[in-house]
């Protein structure tokens, strides 16, 4: 109705009579009142446009559309007043220059020509320049990028402002194009390129930029190129070096012109030493270290790990080391010449030197040391030698034998450890061979008269390797049977270790707390056992469902905690993995076929899953059934590839599904909670393209950038969630935060 009553009012004729029922409320956009009149310095002024200030520029651009959701509720007067309004402005709207346009700049890249009268081997010089045009002001802003050792003053060339027109006016967009002349304060500009953006803007504005032009390159420019490629052609001599000075130039100092061509060049070598002068024999690794630039050695000492000496890696402090043995120079010795110091191209790998009154071997260089060698003194260095001393046996006191008190385990925490621990468990042992018993008969050897008939049974646990001996009952023995030895880790005297399964073997003898057994048999498990410890136990499936169905109605009142109990991810379903872990529960160990099996049981459905309704039907009874005695249709134990297929599938599926919810959850509370978090991460985007598109690689940056790590997996995920089909190359990241924004709520925890 109020959609009807604002089409009506729009349709109205212009013309109708000011008279009572002939009026309609008219919609505005603006209520404010016109103020023409102020103070400026305690006096009364006409603000009046075009006098005292210009009209402010505005941009005609898309009306943002209306996010108000009303959902069932009717929309309240002062909300049908607003939506009337905007209904009758149209699609597009005005908006200031200064917000559409924010942070547009065009750049043209061009240059001018200085007449140059100081010398004659140029009339003119190029200086290149950067020109700005900010479109949010109409202003402009030229530039001259910095060169080294030019000598004149670069930068800022004019500043920020409304430059003028030749015709009248100030500069517009329209008057910039390349391969034009920009007459700027008496600078003649030529532009010969833009970048992308600005052709972007002038495409979008049908008016293209044509192709850029070739700069021109002036007598100054050409000289400083060559100086950088060419050398000098006649190298420098002692002859010309004399000549220079002789006619009152050169004066080059050899030093600095050695430092100028070698600076932060460093040879390498690694090197060890063999120090006796310790208790105990020690290898110690060097770093020598030889300065191009100044003929300068530092020697640094490589300490290994827990070596026990004090950290002070300067074993030679930086300074020329002179060659041979070690002197003190008085103040009327001669100064050593050149050749009486160490030099860095008489070193090599191999090679056997005294420093310092120290003993060195060169093992190796580094990758510019070897480079240097075979570039500059046309040398080969030979590979690295294996200087590595083989592991010192560390003395370890000798275990004492084992008592027969306590387990083994107990007696090696007191071995082992100052304070006893307790042993740890095998738990994946106990897992595994839980219930698992390997049972052997026995005798004495060389009995007495009156045990020559006695029989004993002994038990092996493969869950923790316990013992136990038990004397089955005999008619008229005169014995009282029973048990013999209580279960325990008890130790097989003959071996002196505790009992293992191959010691019980049929033939073999075992002793026990001075008690020597003979081995007789075994039963039939424990040959099954001995003969294939891989075999898996034969799962009668019509048990093990009917056993399972008892188990899981005992473990809680409810069917609906039950599911929930095994449903570990709180997805609604139970899948593959889920299934087994509820069978391991309950003790049975199946094959993955066997699990396949039970679990096509509980899925009527077939498709590789179990939803709630299904396990409710395998479980309970039916409430009212049309037969007498309705039992459970039968499990059918044979295996299907297909369904095996399927189950992988939803597997997969539900863990991939798992994957995107954290996910987009952890992406949805960095935005969502962390206060401008949005434009922080829009600033960066601006930083890294002028594009409205972004690549997944690039968003893992930005996030990186402001202490955000995401994997790129997991923000491909995110992406695709939040905008499905989109290009992973090309992501507008706009949408994409605004979508983020909106699903965050949508995605909730999983209780």
């Amino acid at each position: 109705m109020v959609t009807l009553m604002q089409t009506d009012i729009a349709n109205l004729p212009k013309d109708l009579p000011s008279l009572p029922g002939f009026q309609a409320f008219q919609f505005k956009d603006r209520h404010h009142k016109p103020q023409t009149w102020g103070m400026s310095n305690g006096q009364r002024i006409e603000q009046k446009e075009g006098l005292t200030h210009e009209k402010p520029k505005m941009v005609r651009g898309l009306r943002p559309t209306d996010n108000w959701r009303s959902g069932s509720i009717p929309d309240s007067t002062t909300r049908a007043n607003f939506k009337g309004a905007t209904d009758t402005l149209g699609q597009h709207c005005e908006l200031p220059a200064w917000d559409a346009f924010d942070r547009h700049v065009l750049r043209f890249y061009g240059y001018f020509k200085e007449p140059v009268v100081e010398t004659n081997l140029e009339s003119e010089r190029m200086r290149k320049l950067i020109f700005y045009y900010y479109l949010e002001d109409d202003t402009c802003h030229v530039i001259e990028p910095r060169t080294d050792n030019s000598g004149i003053p670069q930068g800022q060339h004019i500043r920020r402002h409304r430059f003028p027109a030749p015709d009248g006016g100030y500069l517009k967009p329209e008057d910039l194009r390349v391969g034009d002349v920009v007459q700027v304060y008496g600078r003649t500009i030529l532009l010969t390129d833009c970048d992308d953006f600005t052709k972007e803007y002038y495409r979008q504005i049908a008016m293209e930029q044509p192709d850029p032009i070739e700069e021109e390159v002036d007598a100054f420019s050409h000289t400083q190129s060559a100086l950088k490629v060419n050398k000098a052609v006649q190298p420098r001599t002692y002859e010309k070096l004399y000549r220079e000075v002789m006619l009152g130039g050169g004066h080059v100092n050899a030093d600095m012109q050695q430092f100028m061509e070698n600076d932060r060049r460093v040879l390498r070598f690694f090197a060890i030493h063999d120090d006796l002068s310790t208790p105990q024999y020690e290898r110690r690794p060097f770093t020598i270290l030889f300065f191009l630039a100044d003929d300068q050695v530092e020697i640094r000492e490589q300490y290994p790990l827990n070596c026990g000496r004090d950290n002070f890696p300067i074993f030679y402090r930086k300074n020329k080391l002179p060659v041979g043995a070690i002197s003190v120079a008085g103040p009327q010795s001669q100064p050593k010449k050149k050749h009486e110091f160490v030099h860095g191209a008489d070193f090599y790998v191999g090679q056997m030197l005294t420093l310092n009154g120290t003993k060195f071997m060169i093992y190796d260089a580094d990758d510019f040391t070897r480079q240097y060698f075979k570039e500059a003194l046309g040398q080969e260095l030979a590979p690295k030698m294996d200087v590595s001393l083989p592991d010192r046996a560390v003395p370890r006191a000798s275990t004492p034998p084992y008592k027969g008190f306590g387990s083994w385990g107990d007696s090696m925490a007191s071995v082992m450890h100052l304070i006893p621990k307790a042993p740890r468990k095998d738990f994946n042992k106990l897992y595994h061979h839980d219930g698992k018993i390997l049972r052997f008969t026995a005798r004495f050897v060389n009995p007495k008269p009156e045990d020559v008939d006695r029989i004993f049974v002994v038990n092996f646990y493969l869950a923790d390797d316990c013992v136990s001996i038990h004397e089955p009952p005999q008619r008229n023995l005169g014995i009282v049977t029973g048990k013999f030895l209580e279960k325990g880790n008890h130790v097989n005297q003959e071996t002196g270790k505790g009992f293992e399964p191959a010691d019980l073997l049929p033939g073999k003898i075992i002793k026990c707390y001075n008690h020597d057994f003979e081995i007789l048999d075994c039963d039939e498990y424990t040959r099954t056992m001995l003969e294939n410890p891989d075999a898996r136990r034969q799962f009668d499936l019509v048990a093990v469902m009917e056993k399972i169905r008892e188990s899981m109605r005992q473990q809680f009142p409810l069917v609906r905690d039950i599911f929930r109990r095994f449903d570990t991810d709180h997805d609604g379903v139970l899948t593959l993995p889920e299934f087994r872990r509820a069978l391991e529960k309950f003790s049975f160990q199946l094959s993955d076929e066997e699990v396949l099996a039970v679990m096509k049981h509980f899925d009527s459905r077939g498709d590789g899953q179990v939803s709630y309704n299904e396990f409710c039907d395998a479980l309970l009874e039916e409430d009212y059934t049309e037969e007498m005695m309705k039992t459970k249709p039968p499990i059918n134990p044979d295996f299907r590839r297909d369904y095996a297929e399927k189950a992988a599938t939803k597997t997969f599926e539900r863990t991939e599904t798992e994957s995107v919810r954290k996910a987009v959850r952890e992406v949805g509370e960095v935005l969502y909670k962390k206060v401008g978090m949005v434009n922080r991460l829009i600033k960066e985007f601006q930083h890294l393209t002028h594009k409205p598109v972004i690549s997944c690689a690039q968003l893992q940056h930005a996030f990186l950038q402001l202490g955000h790590t995401f994997d790129l997996q997991d923000l491909e995920r995110v992406v695709l969630f939040a905008l499905p089909g989109a290009n992973l190359d090309a992501i507008v990241y706009v949408r994409l935060l605004q979508a983020l924004n909106d699903c965050y709520h949508e995605v909730c925890h999983c209780r």
